[in-house]
């Protein structure tokens, strides 16, 4: 399984008052969704995610567990954005030098929190590394001035992901936020968009990102077909997609999103 990577403008501040605190006192999220003009429905997946958070083992991946649901909450209060397999996690290991854009959450988690953190995505559903605002200046900056850093992102986040991945990082930079990685947060189905799932609010995330997904799927489909001799289509036709976590996916945050983004 690929991984579809998304990436969430947030601050550190904001971590620990929409997650920690809200850890410690659930009834903070009527204010928060207040605040924010969150649906009912999506409040609800609030409180659901935290419930979640609350059973939290101490010995749990804090990737896949305290930073994910991090990630999923954001989503439903501010805007995210998708790339499929450009991780910044694995352009570290790519580049090691890119590490110093980062910031350890073992500086950001409270004291309470003891679960092991690998400041990387290690396995699918997890959160992954954190780009602090002042970082988020500093590597868009950088990939301006220097030809090296530049480089390296336009080959890591090739075709056309370098602009999704750099408005990502403008967002964070015109609101003061950093940026959090994580995957599958949102999972889109590249041979029919309306199919996508999430969990989070798919109605938040920005949709570049699955389109460029689903032209490279269409096309890498297209060249099989044509290498095998097969009729157009019909790779696309008779593929299914497989989502890997069971959870149900409310029909509410998929029906007909794509279309109404474009109108």
């Amino acid at each position: 399984m690929g991984y579809d990577i998304s990436y969430h403008p947030i601050n550190e501040t904001e971590i620990k008052e929409w997650y920690f605190d809200v850890l410690n006192d659930p009834e903070l999220i009527t204010g928060i969704a207040g605040q924010y003009q969150v649906e009912d429905f999506y409040k609800e997946k609030y409180q659901q995610v935290i419930n979640i958070g609350l059973g939290t083992n101490p010995d749990d991946s804090f990737e896949r567990s305290h930073g994910y649901y991090i990630a999923v909450i954001q989503g439903f209060l501010r805007k995210y954005y998708y790339t499929r397999g450009s991780a910044f996690s694995f352009l570290l290991e790519e580049r090691p030098y890119f590490e110093r854009y980062t910031r350890d959450f073992k500086t950001i988690v409270p004291d309470s929190i003891s679960n092991p953190i690998s400041n990387r995505i290690a396995q699918n559903y997890s959160s992954g590394v954190f780009i602090p605002a002042t970082q988020v200046a500093r590597l868009l900056e950088d990939y301006e001035n220097d030809q090296a850093v530049r480089t390296d992102l336009d080959g890591f986040f090739s075709d056309g992901r370098i602009g999704v991945f750099l408005r990502a990082l403008e967002d964070a930079k015109q609101q003061a936020l950093g940026l959090l990685e994580a995957t599958e947060v949102v999972e889109p189905n590249p041979l029919n968009l309306n199919d996508s799932a999430c969990y989070s609010n798919l109605f938040n995330c920005d949709q570049e990102g699955a389109y460029l997904f689903k032209q490279a799927a269409m096309a890498q489909m297209k060249a099989m077909e044509e290498q095998h001799n097969l009729q157009p289509g019909e790779i696309a036709n008779n593929a299914e997609r497989v989502v890997m976590n069971t959870e149900e996916i409310e029909e509410k945050e998929k029906k007909g999103f794509w279309k109404k983004l474009l109108g």
